[in-house]
């Protein structure tokens, strides 16, 4: 094991954090940005965020403005927790650290919107082949990271913590739940082509089938893409558009089983918030959701409504949620044990600590950069 460095004389440094796609709604990337890249949590390192109001500002910072700085400032850092960075933040290549939150920029273009094929694919794909620091938000994330980005480049795990965002930890889990019951089943996420929601209401529609009384309550804004499911909506779809974290607290604790049938993820933030409350989630069979969920949660395969909703008519059966929900509270204290490894090891490399990251650190080991 590479012995760990002296940090006492490790620097303070200037971070320009781009912040330029932080909004008024806020959702996962975004919680991301905010609470694994605050000023505060970057301490004792200067930290000048860079803002936008508009689209147009957006790109006039991450092509112009960010790069000029990095001309200027020649020894600062320059952070990327949210979009990619501009092409000519190449010119500082060795200061810039990205965040890679998942890879369907680039793997999905099916389910992107106009401005994320036009604008944010490319500089996703130009991102991924000069800058020698990516940092992700899981091994699964890494993995398809490392099949696609310069050979030499470090990718390291830095998971974000996850807090109790929508305060639910006083909660005492699920209601209560029993044959006959209407089951109140919880999908939170931007309605757009990605979170296949189609699937979670072919999944609701099983359950009423079998005989389940059964309810579907979605959270999130209207995103992009065609949604026919909107046009001519079920009875027992609920939605809610975009909530507070007061309503939504509200909503938690009275449904019984959170819901999730994304296609793809590079976390699945939602998941672990909600595990907070001791709310059972209830995911797709896939390796992103293996990693995040562990033992506590029931994968499923989408595609497969009638089945799926056999398994958790079952999963449901007996002490099983209890039992779930006790699951679901271990595991995100889990997953923030992990996370606060990673911020650790993550200091040390904004300190100067040429020991932070090695090859055991890194997500596949290719020859990572000094």
């Amino acid at each position: 094991m590479t012995p760990r460095a002296d940090t006492s004389a490790l620097r303070s440094r200037l971070i320009y954090l781009d912040q330029t796609h932080l909004r008024r709604h806020v959702t996962g990337i975004e919680r991301v940005t905010l609470d694994l890249f605050a000023p505060d949590k970057l301490a004792p390192h200067t930290v000048r965020a860079i803002t936008s109001a508009s689209l147009p500002g957006m790109i006039a910072a991450q092509h112009l403005a960010l790069p000029l700085r990095a001309l200027r400032d020649r020894d600062a850092l320059f952070l990327f927790p949210g979009f990619p960075p501009g092409p000519l933040c190449a010119l500082a290549a060795e200061r810039c650290l990205l965040y890679v939150h998942d890879t369907f920029l680039l793997t999905r273009p099916e389910d992107l919107s106009l401005r994320s094929r036009l604008y944010m694919s490319p500089s996703f794909a130009l991102a991924l082949r000069w800058c020698p620091n990516l940092f992700v938000n899981s091994r699964t994330t890494g993995e398809a990271v490392r099949a696609i980005c310069a050979p030499g480049a470090r990718v390291a795990l830095l998971r974000p913590p996850v807090r109790d965002t929508f305060g639910l930890g006083d909660l005492p889990g699920p209601p209560p739940y029993g044959p006959g019951d209407t089951l109140r089943l919880l999908a939170i996420g931007t309605i757009e082509p990605r979170k296949n929601y189609p699937a979670a209401l072919a999944l609701t529609a099983a359950l009423i089938r079998a005989g389940v009384p059964a309810e579907l309550h979605l959270v999130g804004r209207l995103g992009w893409g065609r949604h026919d499911f909107l046009d001519d909506p079920p009875p027992f779809l609920h939605r809610h558009g975009y909530l507070s974290d007061a309503e939504l607290r509200g909503l938690v604790a009275s449904c019984h089983v959170l819901l999730s049938t994304s296609k793809a993820e590079g976390l699945g933030l939602p998941l672990l918030e909600v595990q907070h409350g001791g709310l059972p989630v209830v995911a797709p069979d896939d390796p992103v959701f293996r990693e995040v969920l562990g033992r506590s949660g029931l994968l499923i395969r989408p595609e497969a409504p009638d089945a799926a909703a056999r398994r958790l008519e079952a999963w449901l059966s007996g002490d099983n949620l209890a039992r779930a929900a006790a699951a679901s509270r271990d595991n995100v204290e889990r997953w923030n044990a992990a996370a606060r490894e990673d911020g650790r090891r993550f200091h040390r490399f904004l300190a100067g600590d040429p020991t932070a990251y090695d090859a055991v650190n890194t997500i596949v080991s290719d020859q990572p950069t000094a």
